[in-house]
């Protein structure tokens, strides 16, 4: 796929972006509005494009252990590696474990759905949503662990504990679950539910990615404070650079170690691992205490750079 073919399918989606950006950077948008934007995508239209995909998905693929496998591996060597990077001095192992999983949580929900259908297929959404299950399940759960250490073991303990019942709170692990009983149910909905949640589905693409850019004019704007670059590039290139080529790797291995991982599902992989940083990140840092500023710097930066490196990851990969 050439370069030029990319970039005309990946920029309106950046470009939405970088309207909720600017949206909320000139005062056009509230904003208090904008948790009521990212209260619609992440309990209704989100869940709603989540569960069409699933339900249409084969359930071998929802399921796909091999998958789960080189994802969880890659994830958990870029956790390490970023709470070396950043942990002593300054930064403790709260901003540590959070500049951590900024670092290896891509932005597949809002953007990474919605975009990889548009370059892949369709087809390509079930690998996606076995990444979106193993980070909100595993990934966030382990770093937010480890920002609590610093309080001991029972802080840590309470910390998963906390993340644990944040899973279940969110829809979007139940719109999957409900999606793959869907599919290996072959279960229908009635035409007027059906229809509502196609409307709910087709809303989400646009919607969230403009929210991802107001929630990063937001978050820049609440915890602006001088900081050094090399408390945030680093790991943002890191996401853009650094992930993909782990899970390229990992997978390469594994596949030639005999585990059923197919070429085309190991190119999905890499390239949902070439997305920029999860804007939820966020939030979630903001929540527990951690340097928000820091934090809103690399998903800023890597969504900024991810236009240029995430289309170059894709032409690399699907050449021709």
């Amino acid at each position: 796929m050439q370069l030029g073919a990319i970039l005309l399918v990946t920029l309106p989606f950046f470009a939405l972006v970088a309207a909720g950006y600017l949206a909320a950077r000139r005062g056009w948008l509230p904003l208090e509005a904008i948790a009521g934007l990212n209260g619609f995508v992440l309990f209704f239209a989100l869940p709603a494009m989540l569960y069409r995909f699933g339900a249409s998905t084969p359930i071998a693929q929802l399921l796909d252990v091999a998958v789960a496998g080189v994802w969880l591996l890659a994830g958990l060597v870029l956790v390490t590696l970023a709470v070396a990077f950043s942990l002593g001095g300054r930064i403790g192992w709260n901003d540590a474990a959070f500049g951590a999983l900024v670092t290896a949580f891509p932005n597949t929900g809002f953007m990474g759905v919605p975009l990889i259908a548009a370059l892949l297929g369709p087809q390509a959404v079930g690998t996606v949503i076995v990444v979106i299950v193993v980070d909100m399940v595993i990934t966030t759960s382990l770093c937010l662990a480890l920002s609590r250490l610093e309080a001991g073991q029972d802080g840590a303990r309470a910390a998963l504990r906390q993340a644990l019942g944040g899973m279940l709170r969110n829809p979007m692990p139940w719109a999957i679950g409900a999606g793959a009983l869907a599919s290996a149910w072959q279960l229908v909905l009635p035409a007027p539910l059906d229809k509502t949640v196609a409307l709910l589905a087709d809303a989400a693409s646009p919607v969230a990615l403009f929210t991802i850019g107001a929630v990063l004019a937001r978050s820049q704007r609440q915890a602006d404070h001088p900081m050094s670059w090399r408390d945030y590039v680093p790991l943002a290139l890191a996401k853009l650079l650094l992930h993909p080529l782990l899970v390229l790797l990992l997978g390469a291995a594994l596949a030639q170690l005999g585990a059923p991982l197919s070429a085309p599902t190991l190119t999905v992989l890499v390239v949902a691992a070439a997305l920029p940083s999860a804007s939820n990140v966020s939030l979630l840092a903001e929540r527990m205490g951690a340097d928000n500023g820091r934090i809103a710097r690399i998903i800023l930066v890597s969504t900024a750079l991810a236009f240029v490196t995430f289309s170059a990851a894709v032409a690399w990969l699907r050449p021709g």
